[in-house]
């Protein structure tokens, strides 16, 4: 079953009218294109997440991350280095065709690692402005993808792109936070490269940017993305300072043990 990456983790990026009768065939070829879009078997990267309040206040935190496909599964690991209150903690994520994303996050005060539950998912990521659900992958069948037109639209960066606007709308309410999203996906990378989410109010909360996107090695990565809450004026930006593909990870990476101990 095809999955639809709707998450703020760079690279597997980074979601009102309800019911199928919405549904139409060219928005939901659009998204399925976006869901087959190519991933490397391998990744490490180097990120720099930065959180800033609405008076310009900020502060960075260094992130290791970790990304391999394998067996039809995405997994992701984000080991954060600094600074010293969110040193040693370390988060996996792991998909699933059938299912919710496995979560899993290890807190170093609490010295052990659990699971991150379904009744979690609109609960802050790290303080960020991303939810444990906006970091989930979404199955195209989950959503209705209505094609609206196609436009230019210019992100933050001065950067303009040509795209197709799609607004994606949950069969079932109650297994999100919002009532619908608004999808401009770029024509030439077939990637979203800004989504607006709304509420269950149909008011606008969340605005996620692809500010950067790269080909690296013949694969398109967002090399920064900004996600805002403009209800608070709050924003978390991640960046790519450097990243590798295709080099082989070990399968330790990408285990709990690894979230314990680092190594």
């Amino acid at each position: 079953m095809k999955k639809l990456t709707k998450t703020f983790a760079v690279l597997t990026a980074l979601t009102i009218f309800a019911g199928s009768a919405f549904a139409d065939a060219k928005g939901t070829e659009i998204m399925t294109t976006v869901a087959d879009f190519k991933k490397p078997a391998f990744s490490r990267s180097q990120v720099i997440m930065s959180l800033q309040d609405k008076s310009g206040s900020k502060e960075d935190r260094q992130i290791i991350e970790y990304g391999k496909e394998a067996d039809g599964k995405t997994y992701v690991v984000m080991d954060f280095k600094g600074p010293a209150n969110v040193k040693d903690t370390r988060f996996l994520q792991i998909t699933n065709d059938n299912g919710p994303d496995d979560k899993f996050i290890y807190l170093p005060s609490l010295k052990s690692v659990r699971r991150v539950n379904s009744s979690e998912g609109s609960k802050s990521f790290m303080g960020s402005d991303a939810t444990y659900d906006d970091l989930s992958t979404r199955n195209v069948s989950e959503d209705d993808h209505q094609y609206l037109r196609e436009e230019s639209i210019t992100v933050e960066s001065g950067k303009s792109y040509d795209c197709y606007v799609i607004k994606e709308v949950p069969l079932d309410k109650k297994g999100t936070q919002y009532n619908y999203r608004m999808v401009w996906v770029d024509k030439e990378t077939m990637y979203p490269i800004h989504t607006e989410m709304y509420d269950k109010n149909d008011k606008l909360v969340k605005v996620l940017e692809v500010l950067n996107i790269q080909k690296i090695d013949g694969y398109d990565m967002p090399m920064e993305n900004k996600l805002k809450n403009v209800q608070t004026g709050h924003s978390t930006t991640l960046k790519i300072l450097k990243v590798e593909v295709d080099k082989p990870l070990p399968d330790r990476v990408f285990t709990q043990n690894f979230l314990t101990t680092g190594k």
